[in-house]
């Protein structure tokens, strides 16, 4: 009996057709779930992208600042203290997604002036003065995270927040 699927190339899920092609929204959150993959931090995997015109500007993601080791080598310390989360920042050896992505940029000569900002997490108010001060126009994120700073802060400077 002839198979007629024999020769019909398998249903790659990867690369999806164009039926089902991701929205540009599902296509940036979907490299930050894969940027936040590469973070050290023991807590929290966040990923962060920079985007403008559609164009991937750089990324970021959570953890030890270069040459420094990282959580997983040393242990988290605000897990050591049982400092809950959003609190005391500064007991953090890590860097924040948002705040790698607008360092990379920087690092490299690239301005982000004007760009899109696309993270998994919604940005706490350290990150959010970032945000502003970077001249970032818009977040798109996918887990909230409770800052009434950083929303304060991003209305008064009429920085777009929108949950994905």
């Amino acid at each position: 009996m002839n198979n007629p699927n024999k020769n019909k190339p398998k249903k790659n899920e990867i690369f999806p057709s164009a039926s089902n092609r991701p929205s540009w929204h599902e296509y940036f959150m979907g490299i930050t779930n894969l940027v936040a993959s590469r973070s050290t931090c023991t807590r929290r995997k966040v990923g962060a992208v920079l985007v403008k015109e559609k164009r991937i500007l750089c990324s970021g993601y959570n953890g030890a600042p270069a040459k420094v080791p990282h959580c997983r080598e040393t242990g988290c310390l605000r897990e050591q203290l049982n400092v809950p989360s959003g609190e005391k920042h500064e007991l953090c050896r890590g860097v924040h997604a948002e705040q790698n992505a607008i360092i990379q940029a920087a690092f490299h000569g690239i301005s982000v002036n004007g760009s899109v900002l696309y993270c998994t997490n919604q940005p706490c108010s350290i990150c959010a003065k970032m945000i502003i001060n970077a001249g970032i126009k818009t977040v798109y994120f996918k887990e909230g995270y409770d800052d009434p700073l950083a929303l304060e802060m991003f209305d008064q400077a009429k920085v777009d927040l929108v949950q994905l």
